[in-house]
Parts: C-alpha cells; structure tokens; sequence
C-alpha cells in the first residue's frame, strides 16, 4: 500500500532500531545502502511533522548476552555492547544529517567527546524544537536490554507511540519463519503477550508499556516504506495495546 501524502496518527514516536537492521546482507557491521534507505524513511516522517527519536541496538557489532557464551562477565559484556550501540549511533547520526535533519546523539554512558547525556527534559526540548534525538548505549545498566531501554525512553520523553522494526511483518504465536501457516495478529493486549509468552519485546519492556499504556507497533522494517507505513496506517504490523482499546477497536469495527 503506498502511503502517499497520508497523515500520521502519531505526534511523538520512539524507533526502536536493532543493530542487525544496519547490516544487511552482510554477516557484521553496518549497510551503506541499508542505512542511507532508513535515514531517508526517517527524513519522510520527519518532513509529515512527526518528532522522532530511535533507540538503537549494537547486535551488528557485539552482542552481550551472546558473549558471556565466550567466557566473558555478564557485566562486562553488555557494557561492550553498549559501546557498540554508540557506534551504530554516529554512524546513523552522520546518514540523518546527510539528508539535512538536525541529530542529537544522546548515550546513557558519558562519552562527552561524541554524545550528550541523557537528560529526559533536554530531550524533549530537542523534539519540540524539531531535532532527531538518538538514544544509544541502553539504559546505561547491565542485564537491561535495549527493548526495555526503548520504552523506558518512550515513557520518559513523553512519546505517544513505540515502534519496533523487526524482520517480520508482525506478531505470530511462534516463529514464522520456522513454523508454517501460522496467522499474524492484527491487534493484541499487552497482558495476552505476556500470557502467551510472545518473543516480540522482552517482558519488563511490555509491562512497562502496559503500566504507562503506550501502544507498540510492531512491523518489518526490511521492506522499503515501512517506516512511514508504520506512522500513518494503523493496519500494519501488529498493535499491541491495552484489552479497553481492543474492545474499542471491536466496537468501531
């Protein structure tokens, strides 16, 4: 479906951008191609008056919770991790620039020479003033993925909608690519993923979109568009959002 000129449902998005969507066809490290395309998406949204800001993950470069498989500490694993999300960051505040976006590189560890720290009320200052913000090293905590960092940030900066670009095209009960046939859902409860145990977030990144009831879209960022779909066609991917807003969504239907 082509978007066109179609109007945003959304006011202030978080983009949650995991490290491997920068690499792709390649076994590590970051696209040109692929990170040029998202930056011009992100430009698209941008240019419709939305105030974006993207939470980005490091799993190109470095992933933690896999690297603890090698010997390494817990700890010190996921701080290297961390440091690997700052890479992703400059490298995609550079695209956002080139296609002429005023970034702000925001880290939640304190590498002044590169990054702001994360203060949430500059943060929004930043948005208000039209400028793209990009959260990189998580939380700043070990143990604490970048989903949780990705709605933390979203409840903190007072977002209205947290976007997560997988490379599916939404929510299944399993794995679609290893089990056939299965049915995408179109809309679920924060409490039915939860219950069903779905691999979409992780679970404290779920309940805290739940407590704070911010709606997470989750859709395939590997197809060209799907990042200003996501933002003005509610129909796409799979809304995850509180069981009242499923049932008014029933009743309009």
């Amino acid at each position: 479906m082509d978007t066109g000129d179609a109007a945003p449902y959304c006011k202030r998005v978080v983009l949650k951008l995991s490290g491997e969507a920068l690499k792709g066809d390649r076994t590590y490290g970051i696209s040109p191609s692929v990170i040029d395309d998202i930056a011009g998406e992100i430009r698209q949204v941008h240019d419709r008056g939305v105030e974006v800001a993207i939470v980005i993950g490091g799993g190109n470069f470095f992933r933690g919770v896999e690297a603890t498989q090698l010997g390494i500490e817990r700890t010190s694993a996921d701080y290297m991790g961390m440091l690997a999300t700052i890479i992703n960051g400059i490298a995609l505040q550079n695209a956002l620039e080139k296609n002429g976006l005023p970034v702000r590189l925001v880290s939640a560890l304190e590498i002044k020479e590169v990054a702001e720290p994360f203060i949430a009320k500059k943060v929004r200052h930043h948005l208000d003033k039209g400028r793209v913000v990009i959260f990189a090293a998580g939380t700043g905590n070990p143990y604490f993925t970048t989903d949780t960092a990705a709605a933390l940030r979203a409840v903190e900066i007072g977002a209205d909608l947290l976007l997560k670009g997988t490379m599916v095209d939404g929510a299944y009960a399993d794995d679609p690519k290893k089990v056939k046939n299965l049915v995408k859902f179109d809309r679920i409860s924060y409490d039915e993923v939860i219950a069903r145990a779905l691999k979409v977030m992780d679970i404290t990144a779920i309940t805290l979109c739940k407590d704070n009831n911010l709606q997470i879209k989750i859709f395939n960022i590997t197809q060209k568009g799907n990042i200003v779909k996501a933002i003005t066609d509610r129909n796409i991917g799979t809304s995850i959002t509180s069981i009242a807003a499923l049932n008014t969504k029933s009743e309009e239907g």
